[in-house]
């Protein structure tokens, strides 16, 4: 029996993300993309489309919740960082393949958990792919460093 490695589909238009093995859909997530809409323009906070790969795994065995700055967990007693869109449980930092969108990991595009749990499901990120914590982390467990990644209209 011959298993597929996992890949990561992200649909905007229903603000869902599906892990498949082959063509079969093993787990499916409700997401947040940008609220500033789709591109790869540095700076413009918006989601960028095309093909990926998850080049980092940031955050294993991190409690749910643990907020990031910089990509390192802060302690209890560190200040909370100045954004609304805090980093939090876990991160998949993706790697743009295509030409498009080839500046994706410089522009620190991830897969994260949110504190906003309450807009998965809509457009409300700066350009990131929110997930429930508790779904990011799942998710995290599931895909290894390397698996492809599709973001998609």
């Amino acid at each position: 029996m011959q298993t597929s490695e996992p890949m990561v589909r992200i649909s905007i238009r229903d603000q869902r993300l599906d892990l498949l093995s082959g063509d079969e859909v093993v787990a499916s997530y409700p997401v947040s993309t940008s609220r500033f809409g789709l591109g790869s323009e540095e700076g413009s906070f918006k989601t960028p489309l095309g093909r990926f790969r998850i080049a980092e795994k940031i955050g294993a065995d991190m409690p749910l919740g643990t907020i990031f700055r910089g990509r390192v967990p802060l302690a209890p007693v560190d200040p909370l960082p100045q954004t609304e869109d805090l980093i939090t449980t876990r991160i998949l930092w993706l790697d743009g393949l295509e030409e498009h969108n080839a500046n994706t990991r410089a522009r620190f595009i991830y897969i994260h958990g949110t504190k906003h749990e309450e807009e998965i499901g809509q457009p409300a990120s700066h350009g990131c792919v929110r997930m429930r914590n508790v779904d990011v982390a799942d998710l995290f467990d599931r895909i290894p460093v390397g698996a492809e990644v599709r973001i998609e209209t």
